[in-house]
């Protein structure tokens, strides 16, 4: 029976989390993984290492020559639960013309860590690492089940050689019953109250095109053809202009619950916390309902035709659990039925985890714990992460997405994921890592 009294109680010193953290972060940036080609090997071979020696069973899953997983695992002597920390080690690209700091250097500086991976999310896998390794070193075991550590290649790009190969081909070294990702953790505040959010669900892709019909011509006769490029217009504008419509999940609820907003009327609701705090608003609003994002366009491949057909390329993204005929309803409801086709380039049903569990009392008792009145709410993850391949696979598991932050809030922290100048505080680092140390703890006793 997994209780919520004694986490944090036996986890080892804050000092030394933060510090094993922190390096350990250091030292993961400097190892370029940028995907594609991602080139992980040198980093997970590096994670095994430190892994093995403090104990742990480890080992390397290939899809692809180079590119390897790692799973890494410290069983008990008795059954329980298996926990997974998870977490993957490839990153997007990154310019360094437009960083104040080399992208792969890890540098400490302003009370940050700074480099690509940051926060997207070598810092959650240095802070899963570092907690166990500390843990192992001064001579934690379970006492029942299993604590696993999975750090995956290729998420960035789709996970086809990572989490979705192991899931699907490697099953058996992978399955649990809790797993504790990316997707949300920063604290936010809104009307007086401080929250942090859990990754509970995430939203389903229905990515489509968008095409216009005409005929070609002649670009120096502008009439002498019927230009498709130009019939994108009024679908653009409509496009521009859409709003979701409005759609309850039990997240939402919960989480406007916890906003202090009535929820009798979802319209009603959006536009009190957009008065309130519009910041709270643009993030809130996705999880609500279809979002609708023309993001590519294209026509005619010489500047004298009149293209004959045009094609706009829309990023659809769809609540948990609703499918292309969901999808369809809203195109519909935005942009009628005539004048244009629509084709499916990517159908992926939006996943969830139940937000009523022992994981979320867990982690509600840590928040508390590290700050007093706040609040741990589920929130809906408007794209993905390889939570997803988990509850596919182990339809009974727990997936939450949870890397608590205090020192930069969520405002602070998402424009920097994927972006410039990526970093993280350290005193975030040793938050995380006193989650992850004190869960395996109380989880696995």
């Amino acid at each position: 029976m997994l209780t919520t009294l004694h986490i944090l109680d036996r986890v080892p010193d804050r000092a030394l989390l933060e510090r094993r953290t922190t390096e350990l972060l250091q030292r993961l940036i400097r190892f370029n993984t940028v995907n594609p080609p991602g080139d992980e090997q040198a980093v997970q071979e590096f994670l095994k290492g430190l892994l093995e020696e403090a104990g742990f069973e480890c080992e390397l899953l290939s899809a692809e020559a180079g590119r390897p997983n790692l799973v890494a695992r410290m069983r008990a002597r008795s059954d329980g639960p298996r926990l997974c920390l998870l977490g993957h080690v490839d990153t997007v690209l990154a310019d360094p013309a437009e960083w104040s700091v080399d992208p792969w250097s890890g540098e400490l500086r302003d009370g940050c860590v700074w480099g690509r991976g940051a926060l997207d999310m070598k810092s959650q896998v240095a802070a899963e690492a570092a907690a166990a390794l500390v843990l192992a070193e001064q001579g934690w075991r379970p006492e029942a089940g299993e604590l696993l550590l999975v750090f995956t290649c290729d998420e960035e790009t789709g996970a086809a050689v990572g989490a979705r190969w192991l899931c699907e081909q490697r099953a058996d070294r992978v399955a649990c019953d809790m797993v504790v990702n990316e997707g949300a953790g920063e604290c936010f505040e809104y009307d007086g109250r401080r929250m942090y959010g859990v990754c509970a669900a995430e939203k389903g892709v229905f990515r489509f095109t968008l095409t216009t019909s005409g005929r070609a011509g002649h670009a120096s006769i502008p009439r002498i053809g019927d230009n498709a490029l130009v019939k994108m217009g009024p679908l653009l504008e409509a496009l521009r202009e859409i709003r979701p419509v409005y759609e309850a999940s039990p997240e939402t609820e919960a989480l406007l619950d916890a906003l202090g907003v009535d929820d009798a009327d979802l319209g009603e609701a959006v536009r009190e916390v957009e008065q309130t705090d519009p910041r709270v608003a643009i993030l809130l609003e996705p999880m609500l309902g279809v979002t609708l994002t023309p993001t590519m366009i294209s026509a005619s491949e010489k500047i004298n035709v009149i293209p004959s057909r045009a094609q706009l390329r829309v990023d659809c993204r769809v609540p948990p659990g609703l499918g292309e005929e969901h999808a369809r309803e809203r195109i519909a409801q935005a942009l009628g039925q005539d004048g244009f086709d629509v084709d499916f380039d990517e159908t992926v049903v939006g996943n969830r985890s139940p937000i009523d569990t022992p994981l979320m009392d867990l982690i509600s008792a840590f928040v508390e714990r590290e700050d007093p009145g706040a609040r741990a709410v589920p929130v809906v993850l408007p794209g993905f992460s390889d939570s997803r391949w988990f509850r596919a696979a182990f339809p009974e598991c727990t997936a939450y997405g949870f890397f608590p932050q205090r020192a930069m809030d969520l405002f602070e922290a998402a424009p920097l994921v994927h972006g410039a100048d990526e970093r993280v505080p350290v005193e975030d680092l040793g938050l995380a890592a006193r989650f992850y140390a004190g869960l395996a703890e109380e989880v696995l006793q």
